[in-house]
């Protein structure tokens, strides 16, 4: 495993609730000592820090939570508040935020519980972005430390994780270092409320669209959410396929954006939302196959495309969007739309043009919209900025200047 002195994980073991204020107090203390010590470890240098995060959520991959759509709205909460807290640390640290400089943060959800004391299964690996321990703990990534806080929960996950580790006796098996003066606080029962007022469906074919520029933890949340959406390969039809479709918005419809000049190109912007989807996903040993691509640039409404053939089940597709509905319309087999909440609109009206053809209507599932309710008054902007493409633009821009 190549070592990567701008890579590290970061284990959480599960927050004593799903409230943001008890969230935050445990975890903010822990995000603010691994933040900074990566940021050390930059010292100035025009590179990234990648930071993994695997929060425990136990009894995530148990029946009871199958479909997984069952807790999307607990998961993606969850999710939200995660991502949150890394944005108020970075604006608190005045540490860059997916740019150069910074870090960039990735959380996966791990399921702890249900695998902790098994022995290591040859071959065995989950995707994304759920996982167990097993997976994450063999899954070759380069980082060059991992990170848990010193408190008998953290203790005891990483713990977990390490046995995992020597069994496989891989001598190049990134080193645990503890977070000293960790909160200690107890592990609830459950964080997850489970939605039963529909029948739960499951979702071979998940969408969802955006400009996606110049990537950022809005953008992180919102895919994540979609890939909570497709069902897992683990309760999949034997040989269905499975489709994450992403429709990216051409560069023709951004013409009036603030800083068009430094928007990033269709397929930079393509490119890089396939990569946090591959970091999130594939957990797949190094010498797994590479994925499949395909590339069309034709006419028309989906004609331009990038199509990964992940693994035989498995596609990521990239669509240039041209209209306010790219593929949901033209791709009957699309079943659930992600939506941020401030765009719900999109989504009924998505729906209205396939009843129209007389489609099926997607499944359609809000995300919260990124907020800056905790974030101290001085410190609003700073972090709406670290949110806001337009703003990142912007700054791109001001430096371009110098």
């Amino acid at each position: 495993m190549a070592s990567d002195p701008s890579s590290a994980l970061l284990l959480l073991p599960p927050p004593p609730s799903a409230s943001f204020d008890q969230f935050k107090a445990a975890y903010e203390p822990i995000l603010v000592a691994v933040c900074s010590r990566l940021a050390q470890q930059l010292d100035g240098a025009n590179r990234t820090a990648i930071l993994d995060i695997a929060l425990s959520l136990p009894g995530l991959l148990s029946p009871s939570c199958q479909p997984r759509t069952r807790a999307f709205g607990s998961l993606q909460t969850l999710l939200e508040s995660i991502y949150r807290l890394i944005g108020i640390v970075c604006v608190e640290l005045k540490t860059e935020l997916d740019g150069p400089g910074g870090i960039d943060a990735r959380v996966v959800l791990l399921d702890f519980d249900s695998v902790h004391s098994a022995a290591v299964t040859k071959g065995h690996s989950r995707e994304g972005p759920i996982v167990d321990l097993q997976t994450l703990a063999l899954s070759e990534r380069p980082w060059e430390r991992v990170y848990y806080p010193d408190s008998q929960v953290g203790r005891n996950l990483a713990a977990a994780f390490s046995s995992f580790q020597s069994q496989t006796k891989d001598p190049s098996a990134a080193p645990m270092h503890a977070i000293p003066d960790a909160p200690n606080w107890s592990l609830p029962d459950s964080l997850l409320v489970l939605d039963d007022s529909n029948e739960p469906r499951t979702h071979y074919s998940v969408a969802v669209g955006g400009t996606f520029d110049h990537f950022h933890i809005g953008h992180k949340l919102l895919v994540t959410a979609t890939a909570l959406a497709l069902q897992p390969a683990e309760g999949a039809e034997k040989g269905k396929e499975r489709k994450i479709t992403v429709g990216v918005t051409g560069e023709g419809l951004l013409a009036k954006k603030k800083y068009a000049e430094f928007l990033e190109s269709w397929e930079e912007r393509c490119e890089i939302t396939a990569a946090f989807l591959t970091a999130i996903m594939d957990f797949r040993l190094s010498d797994a196959s590479a994925p499949r691509i395909e590339r069309a640039n034709g006419p028309g409404p989906d004609g331009k495309y990038i199509q990964m053939h992940v693994r035989p089940d498995l596609i990521y597709k990239m669509v240039q969007i041209t209209d306010p509905f790219g593929p949901t319309i033209t791709d009957e087999g699309i079943s659930a739309l992600v939506v941020s909440k401030e765009t719900r609109a999109g989504g009924a009206a998505v729906n209205e043009e396939r009843a129209r053809k007389g489609w099926q209507s997607l499944e359609v599932f809000e995300v919260d919209v990124l907020h800056t309710g905790e974030v101290p008054t001085d410190d609003v902007e700073n972090f709406a900025s670290k949110i806001s493409s337009t703003d990142i633009r912007r700054r791109r821009m001001e430096m371009a200047t110098r």
